[in-house]
């Protein structure tokens, strides 16, 4: 059977169609991802414009620790790809972003639900953006709080994202 190649604008298309997924399909494809669900994540609400994920995490036996609190692993897991997603989302295809380095601080013992807010204002997409275009390339940091059901912090977690523009 002769394999078909695809041209660098089929490519794209494809590209462009998965980042138009926000919504709906966003919901399911991130609720239904396996680590998501064996860590007991879900994503209760994505903004229309994609700046914002809010996440929670309820306390279940298959995320808790020796100790009967949330397992660090699944803390910062909750937090992993939000802030490259909105970045990727809202930059566009002509900007390549990876997670460079992340960091969590743990504050006390998370129990129960704890939830998280990961949003990047449109003031600050456009900032990125700037500094991307001036430089060509720029590591920017996010940070994020995971709170507890009581609204106390659990958890910090900062993300550095590399950001460039592609053909740099």
């Amino acid at each position: 059977m002769p394999t078909v190649r695809q041209s660098k604008p089929a490519l794209r298309r494809v590209g462009e169609s998965l980042r138009r997924m926000i919504g709906a399909r966003a919901f399911f494809i991130l609720n239904t991802y396996v680590p998501y669900m064996g860590a007991g994540v879900r994503i209760r609400h994505i903004a229309p414009d994609a700046t914002r994920f809010d996440v929670e995490m309820r306390l279940r036996p298959w995320n808790k620790n020796y100790f009967g609190t949330h397992f660090g692993g699944s803390l910062y897991a909750m937090c992993d790809p939000f802030f490259a997603l909105i970045l990727t989302e809202n930059l566009g295809p002509e900007y390549v972003v990876w997670d460079k380095e992340a960091a969590i601080r743990f504050k006390r013992p998370g129990r129960g639900t704890v939830r998280a807010r990961f949003e990047i204002t449109p003031e600050r997409l456009e900032e990125v953006r700037r500094l991307v275009d001036d430089q060509g390339k720029a590591h920017v940091t996010f940070t994020a709080q995971v709170l507890g059901e009581d609204g106390e912090v659990v958890a910090e977690v900062d993300k550095v994202e590399s950001i460039r523009k592609t053909g740099w």
